[in-house]
């Protein structure tokens, strides 16, 4: 494993395997205004939420590497301390990066990369209307660390389009398709291919993965993440399950082929587990795994 030390290193440097790693990074498409009604647009990866009471959003714009320079939406915040956070999906993606060419100051990025000016209801900047969910945001405070500008802000008026809004009225994530920031010209794409769901563990207490049997924790063929599912339930099957498990046609296909010589049991179990498991069907994968005792033989 590679080892570094950041105050050795080049900070560009650094920053490359950092972007590479911290990912991927939701994008705050800000839009900002300075005291003379100039609009600026940049996207930035160093963002999200950090609080919900009041609900904060946080990004950082980092100086200018070439002089150390502030950039335009920085010196916009300072005039006027109110922003947009635009939420970028794939539709928008092209277009956002061509906002983030660093044009001279006062170019209004939305007519350089072609988005809709839709005026603002609390605050003056504008909001990106082709986006489908703006946060106007009044800044807390922005706070200088080296060379970044850590920007803080309150969420005072939210808009979602209703083409993300599923029937329950809140956001559906497979109605979505947001765009988020890597390494390099890197972006992944977060469509209803690439999300999953995983079951929090919130509103129960699970065994934990100390309570998995050592011969199921040292499987090789069952992954953490299987384990992980194992170790969040709340219960095991009963002994009566478990004992009316083994009377199914699988488990008697499965019983056949190891009297036969034909395979291992552990081997079998684990593998129907394994995929049960892909499958979120843990309490099924359970009634598999507690077969393995010479008794069911």
């Amino acid at each position: 494993m590679l080892t570094f030390n950041p105050k050795e290193l080049d900070s560009r440097v650094f920053y490359s395997y950092l972007t590479g790693t911290v990912a991927p990074r939701p994008i705050a498409f800000a839009s900002t205004i300075d005291k003379s009604g100039n609009v600026n647009l940049s996207p930035f990866s160093f963002f999200n939420i950090m609080g919900i009471n009041p609900p904060i959003l946080v990004f950082a714009p980092n100086n200018r590497g070439r002089d150390g320079s502030k950039k335009d939406t920085i010196l916009n915040l300072e005039e006027v301390p109110e922003v947009v956070i635009n939420m970028v999906d794939y539709n928008m993606v092209q277009q956002m990066s061509l906002s983030s060419v660093e044009f001279p100051r006062d170019t209004n990025e939305f007519v350089k990369s072609g988005f809709t000016e839709e005026k603002s209801i609390l605050i003056k900047p504008p909001r990106v209307k082709e986006s489908k969910a703006h946060f106007e945001c009044k800044i807390l405070e922005i706070k200088q660390i080296g060379t970044m500008n850590l920007v803080i802000c309150e969420i005072i008026l939210a808009h979602f389009s209703e083409l993300i809004i599923g029937k329950n009225g809140k956001i559906d994530q497979q109605k979505t398709d947001w765009v988020a920031r890597m390494g390099g010209d890197w972006y992944a794409r977060a469509n209803e291919s690439a999300i999953f769901e995983v079951e929090k563990p919130t509103s129960k207490i699970g065994i934990g993965y100390d309570a998995i049997p050592e011969k199921i924790r040292l499987s090789k063929i069952l992954t953490g993440n299987h384990l992980g599912q194992l170790g969040n339930v709340e219960t095991l099957p009963s002994q009566e399950e478990i004992m009316a498990f083994r009377d199914t046609q699988i488990m008697q296909e499965i019983i056949e082929q190891v009297l036969y010589g034909c395979a291992f049991l552990d081997n079998l179990l684990h593998s129907e587990a394994s995929k049960l498991l892909n499958e979120n069907k843990v309490k099924e994968a359970w009634l598999f795994l507690l077969q393995a005792h010479p008794s069911i033989l």
